[in-house]
């Protein structure tokens, strides 16, 4: 069991790290190692030996094994990430890198996305080593850089460069799972993150003849790019269910009592409700137009015009999205993945996901916990080319009214300290028994 060092341990560091700005701009933009010595200096206090590495001169990774009771078993992975996305300190309540500690929140950016969770492997790690206490399996430890851009400095640098690191590892967890999610009717849910749609960010690129804005024209780069993108943000995506989201939308009709009717999944998932949130955005594919570029004068037609859409696949809907994007970008737009990565799915009948549902029970018996797939994607992506599959498992329990999903990249980001205490007890749970 985690001790009093520990809950206390897990405010202070994830209030300490959040004070170290990771803002991760793109580009290159961001330096982690401030970050990545605070995450070693800790790990070497509990007797571990932790590397760092870089691809690019302060882009730095943390990695650390412990070694379990059993040698026959499989290696987990547990990761986290220490890059944040921007925050506008002039929108926020407190200055988002304050780590202000406040009524019993711990306020600042990263507070959920994910600086939490780096802090409660942490203190996790620590308390074993006071405690003499040992994990079954071997645990390898990675705190990573660049997870909110391309991933290329962080878990794609050490997939690529450095797959020794995690011989072994079959299985992984990191952000975004097993949060309390209310309903509105007194319900706790747990979701727990058994897939992760692919991403799809694409780069539309129209050409055409370049002229007098005030000359007809009908090659047009401008039209022609704003057609195709009217017909991808207009666009149906067609309704495809994954085993993960069946399996969700299976586990929450039974917990309202509603007849599980996939032949019209939308009515059902009205019938859902509130709840219907953890699942709706992971039934279909998805492409949303989000940035344009073109021209340079007003008056003047230029020759080119770019946009970019920022795609998602479902696992196993890759060709269906790449056929549906020639088709809507049409004869006169070519198109381009600027970033891509694979699409997710981990099985929800596995021990481990079994251990992970256990865990959360012992310490939330009121609460109800199902799979769920993520809209977004995670470092897992990266790490799966070593044939590790990931879970979402970053636990934290929530009051009534506090939006974990409205506060990642969100302003006013913050946790609560019983959340972290939660987190660090269910943490300890499933890693030792895992």
């Amino acid at each position: 069991m985690a001790d009093q060092q520990a809950l206390d341990e897990v405010v202070r560091f994830t209030s300490d790290l959040i004070r170290i700005d990771t803002t991760n701009r793109g580009g290159g933009d961001c330096q982690e190692r401030p970050a990545a010595e605070y995450a070693a200096e800790q790990l070497a206090g509990a007797g571990l030996e932790p590397m760092m590495l870089e691809r690019t001169r302060g882009r730095t990774n943390v990695v650390a094994r412990i070694e379990g009771s059993d040698p026959s078993a499989d290696a987990l992975l547990v990761h986290g990430h220490l890059d944040v996305v921007p925050a506008e300190a002039a929108d926020w309540s407190v200055h988002p890198f304050s780590g202000e500690i406040r009524d019993g929140i711990v306020w600042g950016r990263g507070a959920v996305d994910m600086k939490n969770m780096d802090a409660m492997i942490l203190s996790v790690v620590r308390n074993w080593a006071r405690q003499g206490l040992r994990p079954r399996r071997d645990l390898v430890i990675a705190f990573t850089a660049d997870e909110e851009a391309s991933a290329e400095d962080g878990s794609g640098f050490l997939a690529d460069e450095h797959p020794e690191l995690f011989e072994g590892c079959t299985e992984g967890i990191s952000e975004s799972g097993a949060f309390t999610f209310h309903d509105g009717a007194g319900r706790q849910i747990y979701p727990i993150a058994a897939g992760e749609r692919g991403t799809g960010w694409l780069k539309l690129t129209a050409r055409g003849r370049a002229g007098h804005g005030s000359k007809v024209n009908k090659e047009n780069a401008v039209t022609r790019l704003a057609a195709a993108v009217t017909r991808i943000g207009e666009h149906e995506w067609p309704l495809r269910l994954t085993p993960t989201v069946r399996a969700a939308l299976a586990e929450l009709a039974a917990l309202y009592g509603i007849e599980t009717d996939l032949h019209d999944v939308d009515a059902l998932l009205e019938k859902l409700g509130p709840a219907a949130k953890l699942v709706e955005a992971t039934v279909r594919n998805s492409a949303n137009p989000t940035m344009l570029e073109a021209g340079y004068k007003l008056n003047v037609i230029p020759g080119e015009a770019v946009a970019y859409v920022d795609g998602r696949y479902l696992p196993g809907g890759e060709d269906e999205f790449r056929a549906t994007l020639d088709r809507l970008t049409g004869p006169d737009v070519d198109w381009e993945f600027s970033h891509r990565e694979v699409a997710l799915q981990a099985p929800v009948d596995s021990p481990t996901y079994a251990g992970m549902r256990a865990a959360v029970e012992e310490f939330a018996p009121e609460g109800h916990v199902v799979p769920y797939c993520m809209s977004g994607g995670t470092d897992a992506k990266q790490f799966s080319r070593l044939g590790i599959t990931g879970y979402g498992f970053a636990p934290l329990k929530l009051p009534e009214g506090f939006d974990y999903q409205a506060l990642f990249h969100g302003v006013d980001e913050r946790v609560p300290v019983e959340a972290l205490h939660f987190g660090v007890r269910v943490l300890d749970r499933f890693l030792r028994t895992a």
